[in-house]
């Protein structure tokens, strides 16, 4: 298993940077290889991704989100894909984001990437996206600050709404290639 891990400052508060990190729908925003996330519930994610030219699909459980500081998840089926994020205030307006990755490469093809840093690469690319896109927005798309214990909702801040069924546009019936049948039921304020 390759460990990756790789750090952007941002200049935006803790809070703003966490915040967008929590809208996992936009990662193909600014994630190059990342052609699809899909909520299925507060800690279940469906990921599509061109891995080398290769889709790749896998559905990961966060173990633990904690607001402005931990977000982390393990890879429940398909490719193998551990990590954690963390934000660090560097300031009013500046964040330190670290996201550390644990990929198994999966084939020769996919194994001589990792060895030739082609994955680390992309990780450092997607972090400096991740930079431009909140930077250039100033505030986030949307937040979740609930908090996620051994891969269970533990809590939600004050004046967080009830979950509602919300299809995020990710690929349901209407969108070829998506994940039908798939709706988040994680809180969105």
């Amino acid at each position: 298993m390759a460990i990756i891990q790789e750090t952007v400052e941002v200049d935006v508060p803790v809070r703003t940077a966490y915040d967008q990190w929590t809208q996992f729908e936009d990662f193909p925003r600014f994630m190059e290889n990342v052609e699809q996330v899909q909520q299925i519930d507060a800690t279940t994610l469906a990921w599509r991704a061109s891995i080398a030219g290769v889709e790749k699909r896998w559905q990961a459980r966060i173990t633990e989100q904690v607001p402005d500081r931990r977000i982390a998840w393990t890879s429940i089926d398909g490719a193998r894909n551990d990590g954690t994020v963390t934000f660090n205030s560097e300031g009013a307006d500046r964040t330190r984001v670290t996201l550390q990755l644990q990929v198994e490469p999966d084939g020769p093809v996919e194994s001589a990437g990792t060895a030739l840093g082609l994955v680390r690469q992309s990780v450092h690319g997607d972090l400096q996206r991740f930079r431009d896109f909140i930077e250039a927005r100033g505030s986030e798309t949307n937040a979740w600050r609930g908090e996620i214990h051994d891969g269970s909702e533990t809590s939600r801040t004050s004046g967080s709404p009830e979950p509602v069924a919300t299809t995020y546009g990710l690929g349901g019936p209407a969108e070829p290639g998506g994940i039908p049948g798939l709706h988040s039921t994680r809180t969105r304020s």
